[in-house]
């Protein structure tokens, strides 16, 4: 407790201006399902989502976490917010022991045995002193904090200012890591049943401005509430630059993505300074598995990877109603999804397989395997993939690619291993952390490398389904397989 203990001095002495009503709510992780993700790979309630998974004491990995909840009665009165030593009382209170300390069951995809995941804080974070942190650091914080509410050219509130703070913490961390408010908290909730988001705008290179343009702007979007404009020049979507060499499909899957998650844009109105915008993806629509017979052959496209792909894509396999004698696999522009998701695919094509591992920063892996009946095993398969191809997509490409069980076809893929963990911090707020790296199963790193084709595949895009039909073909069974629902009657 010695920062709180500085805090406590440091704020007794310095700070001046109102708090306001401090207010601190019990808060009790539920269970968590694994997400992959193009710019992030999630962990996030299962139960807001509809997911059914049954909390398990035995089988747990964090039954050694505790949480301290603050009851209402300890926090400061509102009608003393003002005075500092409210803010001194609460941190006294965080002090003493709290009887409603209690373990919180958090089952996730990787739960198997809870001896296998060591959920002690590490030594190298227990034994820094907390009080390390230099009290010039805060004095310079509540300086800036108190020059913004003075100097900025528009009225703050302190509520914006520390949110700010927040977002800036946690995406100074890596590119994935960010708060999330109620908007982005829902959509990327709302995301395992189907949604991808944007951010609300359309853009177009003009080559007598030498810039690409923004052409539309969906009202009350996320950028037109962060007033992002028609004619605003667009320079760069996170760390890509944009140039005449980019394609429309190449700026509109940048600016496309998990709904919820964040993503930054430099632009500039003509003749004026560039700026960068830090937006979320709350533009959401929902994704189809779109499914069709081309020769015999099963083009599916799969845009992401949700609780429900297994279900949707077997849907649109009996909906064929024709005989089936191979597969492509159409996963260009998945940007991900839900990790387990990529497993249950998995499962469909290869049984008693090892599919990816995920591993934590105490360096023990967890092995995701598939399960269950390999349903399409008999078909030959063939993958299409991009460089927008991400994370679960990339996942599943991989287990696939390393039983030699499908040709990867296209390009090298974007090459995203991360692991996020998004951890509510009440009903309407999360924080979203990087809290692991997922590799292939062999062990081999997917971050910032990607997965290579079998077969690459180049110039327009547009050729290449029908190149990937060509080598299905090449390869189809003599005769197909009719897939009919289970309760169907012979006629």
């Amino acid at each position: 407790m010695q920062l709180i203990s500085f805090a406590r001095s440091f704020l007794s002495k310095g700070l001046s201006k109102s708090v306001g009503k401090a207010s601190v709510a019990s808060t009790v992780l539920q269970p968590a399902i694994l997400i992959g993700v193009l710019g992030c790979a999630i962990s996030i309630n299962a139960q807001a989502v509809g997911v059914g998974v049954k909390a398990s004491t035995n089988n747990n990995p964090t039954n050694g976490l505790q949480l301290i909840s603050l009851n209402a009665d300890e926090i400061a009165d509102e009608n003393d917010a003002d005075n500092l030593s409210n803010i001194a009382d609460m941190l006294d209170v965080a002090d003493e022991p709290d009887d409603s300390i209690d373990s919180v069951p958090d089952e996730s995809a990787l739960t198997d045995d809870v001896d296998d995941i060591d959920t002690d804080i590490p030594a190298e974070v227990a034994q820094v002193s907390l009080n390390a942190i230099s009290p010039e650091t805060l004095k310079t914080f509540v300086a800036v904090v108190d020059l913004v509410r003075r100097q900025y050219v528009d009225a703050v509130n302190d509520e914006e200012l520390f949110s700010n703070a927040m977002s800036g913490m946690l995406t100074k961390l890596d590119s994935h890591a960010e708060f999330l408010d109620a908007e982005a908290y829902e959509n990327l909730r709302a995301f395992t049943e189907g949604d991808v988001g944007d951010i609300g705008i359309k853009v177009n290179y003009q080559p007598e401005a030498g810039y690409w343009v923004v052409t539309e702007v969906i009202d009350d979007s996320p950028a037109d509430r962060k007033g992002i404009a028609v004619g605003d020049y667009l320079h760069q979507v996170d760390e890509f630059k944009l140039d005449e060499g980019r394609q429309v499909n190449d700026v509109e899957q940048l600016l496309s993505g998990i709904a919820g998650t964040q993503v930054d844009i430099i632009t500039s109105k003509a003749g004026r300074r560039k700026h960068t915008t830090t937006l979320q993806r709350n533009n959401s629509h929902p994704q189809i598995i779109e499914t069709k017979l081309v020769d015999g052959i099963a083009i599916v496209k799969l845009p992401a990877f949700q609780n429900n792909s297994r279900e949707k894509l077997l849907e649109g396999l009996i909906n064929l109603n024709a005989p089936i004698s191979g597969i492509l696999l159409d996963m260009r522009d998945n940007p991900g999804g839900v990790l387990t998701s990529a497993v249950s695919m998995a499962s469909l094509f290869m049984d008693d397989t090892d599919v990816v591992q995920v591993q934590a920063r105490q360096n023990k892996s967890r092995v995701l395997s598939t399960q269950g009946d390999a349903i399409l095993k008999p078909l030959p398969l063939v993958v299409l993939q991009n460089r927008y191809s991400a994370s679960a997509a990339e996942v599943l490409a991989s287990s696939l690619q390393a039983r030699k069980r499908a040709t990867i076809i296209g390009e090298v893929s974007y090459g995203k291993g991360s692991v996020q963990s998004v951890i509510p911090l009440n009903d309407e707020q999360a924080v979203k952390l990087t809290v692991a790296n997922y590799m292939t199963a062999a062990g081999k790193q997917i971050d910032e490398i990607g997965v290579e084709p079998d077969v690459t595949l180049s110039g327009s895009e547009n050729t290449w389904e029908q190149q990937a039909l060509e080598l299905v073909k090449a390869r189809a069974l003599d005769s197909g397989i009719r897939f009919v629902r289970k309760n169907a009657t012979k006629e």
